[in-house]
This record gives C-alpha cells, sequence and structure tokens, in this order.
C-alpha cells in the first residue's frame, strides 16, 4: 500500500541494495500475474507454484536477514508490521506449508479444465 516506503526498505537491506531501483517493480508484476493465475482452474496450479516459491523466497531471506544483519528494514503494513522478525518468520512458514497444501489438494481435488 506504501510503494515508496518498500522502495525505500529495499534500498536499506543489506542482501537487496543493488537491485533497489526495479527489485520493487518486479515483485508487484510476479504478484499480480499469481494472482491472476490463481483466478482460473486452468492455470491454478501454476500460480500456487509461483506463489509457494515467492513465499520460499522471501521467508529464506527473512531467514537470511534475522540471522546476518543487525539492522532490519521492514515495510510490512497491517498487523504484519506489529510482528517481530521470528513472528514473522513463523508466519512465512505457515504460509508456504499452507501453500503446499493447497496445491496437494487441488491437484488431488480439482477436475479437469475446459
Amino acid at each position: 500500500m506504501d510503494f515508496e516506503n518498500f522502495q525505500i526498505q529495499i534500498s536499506e537491506s543489506p542482501l537487496l541494495s543493488a537491485y533497489a531501483a526495479f527489485l520493487p517493480f518486479a515483485i508487484i508484476i510476479l504478484e499480480l500475474i499469481i494472482a491472476g493465475l490463481l483466478c482460473y482452474r486452468k492455470t491454478r496450479n501454476t500460480g500456487l507454484i509461483g506463489s509457494f516459491i515467492l513465499m520460499l523466497i522471501f521467508t529464506g531471506y527473512i531467514f537470511f536477514i534475522i540471522h546476518t544483519s543487525e539492522n532490519l528494514p521492514c515495510s510490512c503494513g497491517g498487523i504484519l508490521e506489529k510482528m517481530s522478525w521470528n513472528q514473522h518468520l513463523i508466519f512465512n512458514i505457515g504460509c508456504v506449508l499452507l501453500d503446499a497444501i493447497a496445491l496437494i489438494m487441488n491437484i488431488k481435488y480439482s477436475r479437469p479444465a475446459r
């Protein structure tokens, strides 16, 4: 919701600062593409895989930042900004697990797309 703050926080990240010019735009575009893929039965598995990979990368980033950095910038909004970094990591692990469960269930129970 606060794109300028998101850009600033990425530029302050020790791991992502070199990519701060294009990464915020790339993340938003990728999220919109994944959201679109999730809307249609024919592309839902692709969207779930994309969501799983994106959440896995973000969870790995949080794990890395927690263990290597003193300065921990965060541009999260809503309830996530009230969480500590360790709570955020646990929340993200839960999201990754839910995404994996959704993918497995979609593969198992979905009807073929037309």
